[in-house]
């Protein structure tokens, strides 16, 4: 009897003390549910941007000479140092011009000749012009005079150009660079036999004070930016005017700005691109012919450029990008966006986004749409977590 009331006495105990736990714990749990999140938070602004694409491309010198001799001969002297710097005139090889001299002055021989035979012709017509008049030649006589006269100076005139052709020929001897540049290593030697329009090259000379880089860019991308410029989304910076900028092979950047010269008319079938030549000065020639660079062309300017930090952009199993944002009464709210591009560690935003709205960049694990949250300012730290994006390719 007495350990059957114990055992009512203990089970009331507990049961009491199930009640006092369970109004201590409520007002406890109330005030957990009661209270927001914090969420670190950015304010879009607009602001200006100038908008950059960086294309891929290879140097190529602003003029190119294949030096070819227009004689034929054996070369005598070569007259220049290979990889020097040579003028316009300069002179480059000899040919041996023996030949070629003996031809000029067998031309001027004739010239002279030819010259000497004109003057006696020339008095004999002048004469018979005065004794036709007196009927002392006849007409015939007179008529053969003026002929051989002519004769005489189409003959002067033709060994005269036979003199010209020679004193060319002889002058050709000596090789000269058509342009001032870079010349570079010789494919002959003195005691070789050149030919008179050969296919194979003595030298090539390369203008490099200023250098072309040509790059492509895809048709596709050219139509995004023609239809920006139409809609008044972006400025040009002016027709072929455009500045550039250039990025070496070892990851530094050239000193001195390009301009963007022209663009191609024609999309390459086989790529889909289009080519844009840009001209660089290069004055201590440190950008040689051939080197592969990247250009950073400025597309234009936006003027009310919304960027949203990556870090505050998600995507949704559809893959359209997101982000959530606080309402004016400290609701969240799911925006869907448009996105164009990335600036550096920053989502460049069309449409979703606006100047002024507070954009939640931490605590995203924590929170829902439609959940009351506490916005603070996100830290610096926070704001440039996500990883540098590149720039648009």
């Amino acid at each position: 009897m007495a350990s059957r009331i114990d055992w009512k006495l203990a089970a009331g105990a507990a049961f009491a003390c199930g009640l006092m736990l369970s109004g201590c714990g409520q007002p406890a749990n109330t005030e957990a549910a009661a209270a927001a999140p914090d969420v670190g938070i950015v304010e879009i602004r607009a602001q200006a941007l100038t908008l950059t694409t960086e294309l891929s491309g290879r140097t190529s010198a602003f003029q190119v000479s294949e030096v070819r001799p227009q004689v034929g001969g054996i070369i005598q002297k070569r007259l220049f140092v290979e990889g020097a710097d040579v003028k316009a005139g300069q002179a480059l090889y000899q040919i041996d011009p023996a030949s070629y001299q003996a031809t000029y002055d067998s031309a001027r021989a004739s010239l002279a000749k030819a010259e000497a035979s004109l003057i006696s012709i020339r008095n004999k017509a002048s004469r018979y012009e005065e004794l036709v008049v007196i009927k002392a030649v006849s007409q015939q006589e007179n008529d053969d005079s003026q002929a051989a006269l002519k004769q005489a100076q189409a003959d002067v005139a033709a060994a005269r150009a036979a003199l010209e052709t020679a004193r060319i020929n002889l002058a050709y001897t000596r090789v000269t660079s058509p342009i001032a540049g870079r010349i570079g290593r010789s494919s002959v030697t003195p005691g070789a036999l050149v030919t008179t329009g050969q296919a194979s090259a003595l030298a090539t000379v390369q203008q490099l004070d200023t250098i072309y880089v040509d790059v492509t860019q895809s048709s596709a991308d050219l139509l995004r930016l023609r239809r920006d410029l139409a809609s008044g989304q972006l400025k040009t910076a002016g027709a072929n005017q455009a500045a550039v900028k250039l990025i070496l092979e070892d990851g530094s950047t050239y000193p001195l700005a390009g301009k963007l010269q022209f663009s191609d008319i024609t999309v390459d079938q086989s790529t889909g691109s289009i080519t844009l030549r840009a001209v660089f000065p290069n004055p201590k020639g440190e950008l040689l012919p051939g080197m592969y660079v990247r250009a950073v062309l400025e597309e234009g300017a936006e003027e009310q450029a919304i960027l949203a930090p990556q870090q505050g952009v998600t995507r949704d199993t559809k893959g359209n990008p997101t982000a959530l944002v606080v309402g004016p009464d400290n609701k969240v709210e799911l925006r869907v966006l448009k996105t164009r591009r990335t600036i550096g560690d920053k989502w460049l935003v069309s449409e979703g986004l606006k100047a002024g709205d507070k954009l939640i960049v931490d605590g995203l694990q924590r929170i829902a749409p439609g959940a009351t949250v506490h916005p603070v300012p996100a830290t610096a730290a926070e704001q440039s977590a996500a990883p540098a994006a590149g720039k648009q390719q």
